[in-house]
């Protein structure tokens, strides 16, 4: 009861705190399982009313329902202190008031929160990167197609690929699976396991290793997911789809969608990153010679979402342009994946954001050429898809 007086009694206060940021805690209650899909398909669908109008809509939803001390839980976590710091001030005691003052929250005429607030719990904007702050950070899955059913198409050096990635995302604090040479109905299978991870038994049929101490071993634990998702695809691949060992295809956007927020609740509103190193033609690509070129380039503001749309927080970088080749050589490795793990050990520790490491990757690939059978061929990584809507920082483990 005494739960049920203080959401009612700070209701108010926590609607406006909330507002700044309403997909956040949208994600939160939905990752505790507080609302249903449906609860939350109708939430998101008030996109014509303001931020304020899904907060004061979840909130008495919660009410209604009876959730107000696993509400409550969820607004005294840290990671959501961190997001919405002005909580820190809210008082969840059996009696008296709130502890804000009505004229340190009074409202301004264009609805915020007053200047008269102390300094520390101003209004201010969202935070402008996502909050990666569990431990593992998340989950790395690499799926490694290296032999094939044709032997011709033996993919030589994508060992080299695998331990390159498995190697930096550890030392980034994820946990690193791999699933190695699987068919096009095993990559949709295994997938469909790896969203909701709730069947050990039928991810260890797919034969899941789990690198450690510099070593993939079998996965012997079912793992969780944390602040972020990154997925390895390691494969042959024709324009939008990789193939999997048996030569089928597998659309890439089937392999990215089965962790949207429709079939994964737990990455709602979280970062989830794709690295697709697989041909997407047979051109090759030509090459030309540029006069010097100067140019800048301009941060554009991501537009403030009200509600998250299923497709969001997503980033496909590919390893070439649709229609031509992807460089791998067989004992080193690809060009793509090694550049982008050199980049990211290079990059991280300066604190640079995953947009700006991509953007060195381009420009180091793009430089490289060999001279083949069919001539020269030279590679232009691209990233096909960014609905990030925050600046994604991975950090080096502080271990």
């Amino acid at each position: 009861m005494a739960h049920n007086d203080a959401i009612v009694r700070n209701k108010t206060i926590i609607q406006e705190i909330l507002s700044a940021d309403p997909p956040f805690i949208l994600g939160k209650v939905m990752e505790k399982k507080l609302i249903t899909e449906r609860e939350y398909t109708n939430l998101t669908s008030i996109n014509k009313g303001t931020a304020e109008d899904l907060i004061i809509k979840l909130v008495d939803t919660l009410i209604n329902k009876g959730k107000q001390s696993e509400f409550i839980e969820i607004l005294q976590d840290k990671k959501v202190l961190e997001t919405y710091p002005k909580l820190k001030v809210v008082d969840w005691g059996v009696s008296g008031s709130t502890a804000v003052s009505s004229n340190s929250l009074k409202r301004s005429s264009e609805g915020s929160l007053s200047e008269d607030a102390p300094e520390s719990h101003k209004s201010q904007k969202t935070e402008d990167k996502y909050p990666l702050t569990s431990k593992p950070t998340g989950l790395c899955v690499i799926i490694n197609n290296e032999n094939f059913c044709d032997p011709k198409k033996k993919r030589s050096g994508t060992e080299k690929d695998a331990e390159s990635l498995a190697d930096v995302f550890s030392w980034l604090g994820f946990q690193v699976l791999m699933c190695k040479d699987q068919t096009a109905s095993d990559i949709a299978q295994v997938t469909k396991l790896l969203a909701p991870l709730k069947d050990l038994a039928g991810l260890q049929t797919f034969k899941l290793e789990e690198w450690s101490d510099g070593r993939f071993t079998p996965l012997r634990v079912l793992p969780q997911h944390g602040d972020a998702f990154v997925c390895c695809v390691l494969s042959h691949g024709e324009e939008k789809v990789v193939l999997g060992v048996d030569g089928k295809k597998r659309p890439i956007s089937e392999i990215t969608s089965a962790f949207n927020g429709e079939h994964c609740s737990a990455l709602l509103g979280k970062p989830k990153v794709f690295f697709i190193q697989a041909c997407q033609g047979h051109s090759l690509q030509p090459r030309y010679v540029a006069d010097d070129l100067t140019f800048e380039m301009q941060e554009q503001d991501t537009p403030q979402l009200v509600f998250i749309p299923a497709e969001a927080d997503f980033l496909v970088a590919m390893a070439t342009v649709e229609k031509y080749q992807a460089v791998r050589h067989t004992v080193n490795g690809s060009w793509f994946i090694q550049s982008l793990c050199e980049q990211l050990r290079e990059g991280c520790p300066r604190g640079e954001d995953i947009m700006q490491i991509l953007y060195r990757v381009n420009d180091d690939v793009s430089q490289k050429e060999i001279v083949g059978k069919l001539g020269v061929m030279t590679q232009m990584p691209e990233t096909q898809k960014v609905t990030l809507r925050r600046r994604l920082v991975f950090s080096p483990c502080s271990s």
